[in-house]
């Protein structure tokens, strides 16, 4: 909010516009505990966006649909995921309407953020407590207004721990139990990996040519050592997408 002048008029955005950030968050928790759930120090992700007080219940709606479909683009099941609607007692004094996000997690369901309609409470308070004006006016209509204030607040170590948990599987082969992880290709560190068949015969020249190329747009690694089929089992293990081998057949075509 102390931002908020300064960000509409060196821009010279229109409303409704948002201002985004992530940082360290601080909070007087009580009683720590709740493994990663009740902290005083975590990463927060949190977007404050201004719209006209007869749109709020509009931008709400959207940012809800919006936050909810960014999970899905990170390939987190969305049978997993769900909202939880504020009832009267749960409602901050100074809220129209909230949900949470929550994700089921293995130990349960756990909320990952928050969507509220905040109303003109923040901008009012803070013109209160700084004595500067904090309306917007609407140059087209020449309505000057108090813009309303939708807010999304995530979570980002919760958002980390539900994609591992969403990601992490195990399968039986032969026997053996072995870990997969599987990682949306925006989300896993690796993208790709690039082995070839033989070290020998011109083929890892070949594979690092090939990977060298490819770490242009991607994040690639390159891997000589061991069985092909170790090997594969090894991105296999961290979430690596794609792997691609470089066999005698790559020479001829």
């Amino acid at each position: 909010y102390v931002n908020f002048k300064n960000v509409q008029q060196t821009s010279r955005e229109k409303i409704p516009f948002g201002i985004a950030q992530v940082g360290k968050a601080f909070r007087n928790e009580i009683v720590t505990k709740n493994f990663i759930f009740r902290t005083c120090e975590f990463e927060q992700m949190e977007m404050q966006y201004f719209v006209h007080p007869s749109e709020g219940d509009k931008w709400f709606a959207y940012w809800k649909e919006q936050r909810l479909a960014y999970y899905a683009k990170m390939g987190i099941d969305t049978a997993r995921l769900r909202f939880h609607q504020h009832g009267p007692d749960e409602l901050a004094h100074y809220a129209k309407e909230a949900v949470d996000i929550q994700f089921e997690f293995p130990f349960g369901w756990q909320e990952l953020e928050g969507v509220h309609n905040r109303t003109d409470f923040d901008l009012k308070r803070h013109r209160e407590y700084c004595g500067k004006d904090q309306s917007y006016l609407d140059e087209a209509t020449k309505e000057r207004f108090i813009p309303y204030i939708i807010e999304t607040s995530a979570g980002l170590t919760r958002s980390v721990l539900m994609v591992l948990c969403d990601a992490y599987d195990e399968e039986e082969v032969e026997g053996e139990t072995r870990v997969v992880l599987r990682l949306h290709p925006k989300v896993a560190p690796v993208t790709l990996g690039v082995f070839p068949l033989m070290k020998k015969d011109g083929l890892a020249e070949l594979a690092q040519k090939l990977a060298a190329d490819l770490q242009e747009d991607f994040p690639v690694f390159y891997d000589v050592s061991g069985a092909i089929g170790r090997r594969y089992r090894r991105q296999d293990e961290v979430g690596t997408p794609f792997c691609v081998t470089v066999d005698y057949q790559t020479k001829e075509d």
